[in-house]
């Protein structure tokens, strides 16, 4: 296995710790607020004990353009729906974002599968903004109007966002890809008045024409009175009949200091994210202009270091929270790099490539991916320049020692490699890191500025190096407004409140350690839970993907016979191997040794691919209530799953136990 959970892999130099945005901000508030903080430990201590001294920092700092006077930080520090944030300032996202990329000659860069690498100033972004917002203003968009896109991650829907947003409209994204019905279920939950679409993509050298679902789609959203269409696979295109060219919405003579931003209060709605939609219909989550601005201040300034001088690769689709968070990166005046395609097309390494052409100081991605380079023993550093490259990134999934190390060993000696971990319901990090700590192997650096986090067992009591649910006990901007459509917010307290009175629990497993390190052990509901000990899969899958010949794996916990914590391990095999009795012996041995007997499964079972979500989490809760006879239709969306087919494997498996036993297990 080689390398030590724990183990240090990396201290920043001293010139690093003072010209990271955090050392900055401790400068800044010495000289600004009088207050001397000597460490990333005192400033979060302080940040989670003064929660309305910390955020009204953070908003100085920011510089944000605004009217009015700010009359009250917070109406209460209690945790709850419904905390009130920045009262008597009216604001809007859009033109800070603006304000701060105007002087940046390439303030969005981008590439797709259809178009080569090209930028986009931060002058001209604004100029196409404003001509796009005063004819869609024109045509009747109003304040609290919502509009929705079926758009790919290129320039267009950047600027067709910051348009609606720039007249106060609520923005909602869904990557095309996704089919018809998975786009409905978000949509129809929002209806909006505006709808831009594209009319396909290229993804994996292979075109994907999307105007059938697009009329599907359509036909199924009656609130809609505007589609706005965009020959982005075909440019000759001409639109469907009642709908607009995207390209008409940027005729007509540009404002410039004329335009007016609409400036809202800061709770006015912002945009609407969804739920991954793995365990049900996705959740609508609302969140407002302040949180969208001081969320991801928070995240992108202090917890990523993205400065000025920054250009930023993360892959993601328009369809997950972070193209907002792309999107969000030019309130810093960085740079912001757009990929429209496959990440392993042409070639496995095209993502190194991209980096070397765009200059790249930060890269980021999935332990996944990372893992994918691991096995095909690709080594970025001897095939690529990467002298500009300062941090590596990693979310959607639990982070292995194994996964960290590599990246010393294969990309830098002299990196940050930043893991963090939060959620689309907050628009940030809950743990994340700092370029002013230590890395170590599998470690979160600490739990995020503003985010009084704590790991809670059973009763509510907060505990260090022991695994306990993840909560956060004091409000924070970013918190969802509500969901929309949820009556007396019943839902959104179900999700987040009813665990534990008084505190958001996120539904992840943490550990804190004795130095404020984290760690995170997966889902607390797809927690294991045998005899009594719970388990976090994160466990079982870094003992039993360092055996040889184990290509991935998947634990779930069932009901049989009577007996409630039945372990069932489905591991899918490198080629070349076989599941015979030396192999499972050594995955007993493994889980036996580095954790302890409960950690060794009841059975252990072939599978030809483990199931994920685009976000490249395991689906493991909805293969638990596949194997429990919950029809597969009621538990996923195939259009939240990276490769759908994966999971036909468990629904025949279900199958084929209630034909074989007369009744199948349950979870």
């Amino acid at each position: 296995m080689g390398t030590l959970e724990g183990q240090l892999l990396w201290t920043p130099a001293q010139e690093r710790i003072d010209s990271s945005a955090c050392g900055r901000f401790l400068r800044w508030l010495a000289t600004e607020r009088g207050r001397k903080l000597a460490s990333f430990e005192e400033l979060r201590q302080w940040s989670v004990s003064d929660t309305e001294g910390y955020w009204r920092a953070v908003w100085d700092h920011a510089r944000v353009p605004h009217e009015g006077h700010l009359r009250q930080v917070c109406d209460t520090t209690e945790m709850r729906p419904g905390v009130h944030w920045f009262s008597g300032v009216r604001l809007n996202y859009a033109e800070h974002l603006l304000n701060a990329a105007q002087t940046n000659p390439r303030a969005v860069m981008h590439l797709s599968e259809t178009r080569p690498l090209d930028c986009l100033s931060g002058e001209e972004l604004g100029r196409k903004v404003r001509l796009m917002a005063s004819n869609l203003r024109a045509w009747g968009l109003r304040p609290g109007d919502r509009v929705c896109a079926m758009m790919p991650n290129i320039p267009e829907t950047v600027i067709a966002m910051l348009s609606s947003i720039s007249v106060a409209a609520t923005w909602s994204n869904a990557a095309p890809e996704f089919g018809a019905q998975s786009i409905v279920d978000r949509f129809s939950q929002v209806r909006p008045r505006v709808l831009f679409v594209a009319d396909g993509y290229r993804y994996g050298g292979r075109d994907f024409d999307r105007r059938g679902v697009i009329e599907q789609v359509i036909a199924q959203l009656p609130s809609v009175e505007l589609v706005v269409w965009l020959p982005y696979l075909d440019p000759s295109s001409t639109p469907p009949p009642g709908c607009r060219e995207y390209a008409s919405l940027l005729q007509g003579e540009d404002p410039g200091s004329r335009f007016r931003f609409e400036r809202v209060e800061a709770h006015h709605p912002l945009w609407v994210v969804f739920s991954s939609g793995t365990s049900g219909p996705p959740k609508a989550i609302v969140h407002g202009h302040i949180g969208g601005i001081l969320g991801m201040r928070n995240f992108s300034h202090f917890h990523m270091d993205i400065q000025p001088e920054d250009t930023v690769f993360f892959y993601t689709t328009t369809g997950w929270i972070m193209f907002n968070f792309m999107v969000s990166l030019l309130m810093n005046g960085a740079t912001s790099v757009l990929y429209d395609g496959d990440p392993l097309h042409p070639k496995d390494t095209f993502i190194w490539e991209l980096a070397v052409a765009t200059g790249a100081t930060q890269l980021g991605g999935s332990p996944t991916y990372v893992e994918m380079l691991r096995s095909r023993g690709i080594v970025p550093k001897q095939q690529f320049d990467l002298s500009r490259l300062k941090a590596y990134s990693m979310s959607g999934a639990p982070c292995q020692p194994e996964t960290m190390a590599w990246c010393y060993d294969n990309l830098k000696d002299d990196l940050w490699v930043n893991n963090f971990s939060g959620g689309t319901e907050i628009a940030g990090p809950l743990v994340a890191g700092s370029p002013m700590l230590p890395v170590r192997a599998g470690e979160i650096q600490a739990r995020a500025l503003g985010m009084a986090v704590e790991a809670f067992d059973e009763e509510g009591r907060a505990l260090v190096g022991s695994v306990g649910e993840l909560v956060c006990t004091k409000p924070f901007p970013s918190m969802p407004l509500y969901f929309l459509n949820d009556a007396g917010d019943r839902r959104y307290k179900e999700t987040y409140f009813e665990r534990f009175p008084g505190a958001w629990c996120h539904g992840d497993l943490l550990k804190v350690n004795e130095r404020g390190g984290c760690y995170i052990y997966g889902r607390a509901d797809s927690t294991l839970n045998r005899r009594g000990i719970r388990i976090g899969t994160a466990e079982i899958y870094r003992a039993v993907e360092g055996v040889e010949g184990i290509a991935d794996s998947m634990a779930v916990c069932i009901n049989e016979g009577g007996v409630s914590d039945v372990m069932v391990l489905f591991v899918v095999l490198k080629p070349d191997f076989q599941l015979d009795a030396a192999m499972i012996k050594a995955i007993q041995h493994s889980l036996r040794t580095r954790y302890s007997p409960r950690h060794v499964p009841d059975r252990i079972e072939q599978v030809p691919r483990i199931p994920y979500t685009l976000t490249g989490k395991k689906m493991e809760i909805p293969v638990r209530k596949i194997l429990s006879g919950i029809p597969p239709e009621r538990v996923a969306s195939r259009d939240a799953i990276r490769d759908p087919e994966a999971l036909d494997y468990f629904v025949a498996k279900h199958a084929s136990w209630t034909k074989g036993r007369g009744n199948a297990p349950s979870a």
